[in-house]
């Protein structure tokens, strides 16, 4: 998967916890208990894309994805689970 690019983006982190906002947007929170996602509204193919880099960079060990119109998200233990904005996930 390609680096997370600065367009539009600033992060701070590492595995451990850290914040990537896109567009003024926390787009992914996490720390050692939970991992927060929010696209504010913006479920846009980069939006998504930019999460997916984020779990991959700090390897938080989630993925999101589209089917049919509709986000979802693939926690850790293979489960997969409706996306809605603000939801957190936890890592323990």
């Amino acid at each position: 998967m390609d680096k997370l690019s600065t367009y539009k983006t600033a992060w701070y982190g590492d595995s451990g916890n850290g914040s990537v906002i896109y567009t003024n947007t926390n787009i992914v929170d996490w720390d050692e208990d939970s991992i927060k996602l929010n696209s504010d509204g913006w479920q846009t193919v980069t939006t998504k894309k930019k999460m997916n880099q984020t779990s991959e960079m700090f390897n938080l060990d989630f993925q999101v994805f589209q089917k049919d119109f509709d986000w979802f998200v693939r926690l850790p233990n293979g489960s997969i689970i409706d996306y809605y904005d603000d939801m957190e996930i936890a890592r323990r």
